[in-house]
């Protein structure tokens, strides 16, 4: 996996969030150049740790001589009893945790960045590096929610902790089977333009659909996984015409293969609809039971205002996806079209009990509202949308759709895999 080296990223969260002047070392991890450090990656016995003695003080000044002087076996039990004589050293812990994640020792680093997250709750480097530490424990569930949290109070993009969030928060919501969110995230690297091959993988994995980590996809599907990462990459670079060439590749070679068609009818979908629903429903022919295939014909015939065609497709993504909000509101649209407000508003109301924060689910719902002349309950339901609204197009950067219309538009329309 790909890992970040926190040297560099240690320094510089330390000056700015603790108000100290440091000097930043370098942010790529530098090769054993002697000490105890490096004497424990060779395999020989380091030299006997420093013994911790005096004042925090001088506890800490020799912590950080030692840490200065890449000796990471002296530094780690000084900050060790340094943190006990003072437990509100935040800095200490940070360095302590940045020091065992230096030597892999992911469990002691998770409990010091653990500890540097209660004393600065709103340090998103911590949380990402406890984060990362959790994911080489395997502890995954904890790792997401860590990484997400680190990405919600916001990483300097320009950082390459960044970029390793990214990328580790993409392949564990691949692993959960969200491809929609995974592949939202994986969008931003396509917009700086990295199409490394690690990237091209999670792209690939997610587009078809496989709740695997990138070491666990079989060596005989990485071929196809590589194939499908490409099309989805240009698609989101907004590289159209290479991203068709590569999707008639991967259908031509793939023709069988479970979510190949269904990916290359989310490509088609808004500039070649009539192809895309072919491509549905070639997906359907080989995946009966694929909700998704089934939520983007609903919501490509509701956009042609053909809301018998769009019933069955929207009725039957309500019951092979009832946890998946976009489907209930595609039934929800159904219903009040054609004259079932009591059904639509059971569907939409469904749907933001799903997604409370999802601005177009509470469109929705006030439309339905004020169709019941429930006019407090739409007005309510307006002035949320109108606050969510503000705040997806507040943290919303470049254009977030590939194709169709995305999933928190209040339009209506066809739903892109996000």
């Amino acid at each position: 996996m790909w890992k970040v080296a926190p040297t560099g990223v240690a320094a510089l969260v330390v000056s700015m969030t603790f108000g100290l002047s440091l000097h930043a070392q370098s942010t790529v991890k530098p090769e054993p150049s002697g000490g105890a450090a490096s004497a424990t990656r060779a395999g020989r016995k380091p030299k006997p740790a420093t013994k911790p003695a005096g004042t925090f003080e001088a506890v800490a000044a020799r912590a950080q001589a030692a840490r200065e002087a890449n000796d990471l076996e002296n530094a780690i039990p000084l900050y060790e009893h340094a943190v006990t004589l003072n437990p509100t050293w935040t800095e200490g812990f940070w360095y302590l945790g940045t020091a065992n994640y230096e030597l892999d020792r992911y469990e002691r680093g998770r409990d010091a960045f653990r500890r540097v997250t209660r004393l600065t709750p709103d340090n998103a480097q911590a949380w990402a590096f406890l984060g990362l530490c959790d994911f080489h424990l395997r502890n995954y569930e904890d790792a997401l929610g860590s990484l997400i949290r680190a990405r919600t109070l916001g990483l300097n993009p320009k950082e390459e902790l960044a970029g390793v969030v990214r990328y580790h928060a993409a392949i564990l919501l691949n692993r959960i089977e969200d491809y929609e969110k995974a592949l939202d995230v994986l969008r931003e690297f396509a917009r700086e333009g990295n199409d490394g091959p690690r990237i091209i993988e999670a792209f690939g994995i997610a587009t078809l659909r496989m709740p695997l980590l990138p070491p666990d996809v079989p060596g005989t599907k990485r071929e196809m996984v590589m194939l499908a990462g490409r099309a989805s990459y240009f698609a989101a670079a907004r590289l159209l015409s290479a991203s068709q060439k590569v999707f008639e590749e991967l259908v031509s070679r793939y023709p069988e293969t479970p979510n190949v068609h269904y990916a290359y009818g989310v490509f088609l979908t808004s500039e070649q609809p009539e192809k895309a629903i072919e491509q549905y429903k070639a997906e359907l022919e080989i995946s009966p039971r694929h909700p998704w295939a089934k939520m983007q014909l609903a919501f490509e015939y509701i956009r042609r205002g053909d809301w018998e065609a769009a019933r069955p497709y929207a009725e039957q993504a309500v019951q092979e996806a009832p946890n998946v909000f976009v489907a209930h509101r595609a039934l929800g649209q159904v219903l009040l079209e054609t004259g079932d407000v009591e059904g639509a508003v059971r569907e939409y109301e469904a749907g933001v009990k799903l997604a409370p924060e999802s601005p177009s689910m509470r469109f929705a719902l006030a439309r339905a509202y004020r169709r019941a002349g429930r006019v407090a309950d739409a007005d309510r339901e307006q002035k949320e949308f109108a606050r969510l609204d503000r705040i997806l197009r507040t943290q919303r950067s470049g254009e977030q759709s590939v194709g169709g219309i995305e999933l928190d538009s209040p339009a209506g329309g066809a739903v892109t895999p996000q």
